[in-house]
């Protein structure tokens, strides 16, 4: 059982950062990138089944938000900052 939950868990991590590398928007991707990062190394030692039943149940629900919101910044795309043009050696 842990073992599945393990895996759910990992899926449910590489799902939330391949789809936060689809904003357009430079700010918002490196904020969702690092706040998916911070939040699953934070609670990687907790062991109750009713918390981490809850908070995979939270990232689901992020994990829908996100891509929403990816749709939306597709749809509304802004120019490239200066950080994001490739440079020419």
């Amino acid at each position: 059982m842990a073992a599945a939950r393990r895996t759910q868990a990992l899926r449910l991590y590489r799902a939330l950062l391949r789809e936060s590398q689809a904003f357009a928007s430079y700010g918002y991707r490196t904020y969702a990138i690092r706040r998916i990062k911070d939040a699953f190394r934070e609670n990687k030692n907790i062991s109750d089944s009713t918390e981490i039943e809850t908070l995979l149940n939270k990232a689901k629900t992020n994990l829908e938000i996100i891509r929403r919101q990816v749709f939306i910044g597709q749809l509304y795309s802004a120019e490239k900052l200066v950080i994001e043009h490739e440079q020419k050696v």
